[in-house]
């Protein structure tokens, strides 16, 4: 049965589901349905959330190729892997997912940190305002039981990335932390910046 996490609320993944070993980081979000705009008025641009993952050591990022996006979409040791850009979040279900292999993570890795930035942002002003029922929730990869979701509830007017949560290794066992941690990094470089 999967759990409906709050804000800040950590999880065991690997407590009750022995030989759990690939999970699926499964993100999506919809577009607010945008205010009435005068006929003549231009089209806005469609929102294109980007899912990245930052593999991190001892809570710190040590190398460019340990962020896995839409220009790296698989880690080096093959063990985080991203299905690919969705462009608009259009449709139900997850808008984009990262495949993550916790049986194979290389033992100096620690956490994984899964954030969410808007492309452009800034150039296009938009924010996260403008997207609701977004989501991450974490999927058992063997047979597609969800094992948690945090659902972000908050209101994130013009801030333009998301640290949505983390999967991390605590005592020989995985966990996930729903952070919900909105910022203004107007991109990737500087969400990473952060692990620095």
């Amino acid at each position: 049965m999967s759990v409906s996490l709050q804000k800040g609320q950590k999880v065991s993944l690997s407590k009750d589901n022995a030989g759990l070993s690939k999970v699926v980081v499964g993100l999506g979000w919809d577009e607010a349905k945008p205010a009435k705009r005068g006929f003549f008025a231009p089209k806005p641009a469609p929102i294109d959330c980007d899912a990245s993952a930052i593999l991190l050591i001892d809570g710190k990022l040590r190398a460019n190729d340990d962020v896995i996006y839409f220009n790296n979409l698989r880690h080096k040791s093959g063990t985080v892997q991203h299905m690919g850009d969705n462009l608009t979040g259009a449709g139900d279900g997850d808008d984009e997912q990262i495949i993550v292999d916790l049986a194979a993570i290389p033992q100096q890795y620690d956490r994984i940190v899964v954030v969410v930035n808007i492309y452009q942002a800034v150039q296009r002003k938009q924010h996260f305002g403008m997207i609701q029922n977004a989501f991450i929730r974490i999927v058992d990869a063997r047979n597609n039981t969800e094992l948690c979701k945090y659902n972000l509830s908050d209101d994130y007017s013009n801030m333009t990335a998301m640290i949505f949560g983390e999967i991390y290794r605590h005592n020989g066992e995985w966990k996930f932390n729903a952070i919900g941690q909105a910022t203004t990094d107007p991109g990737l470089g500087e969400l990473v910046n952060r692990y620095i």
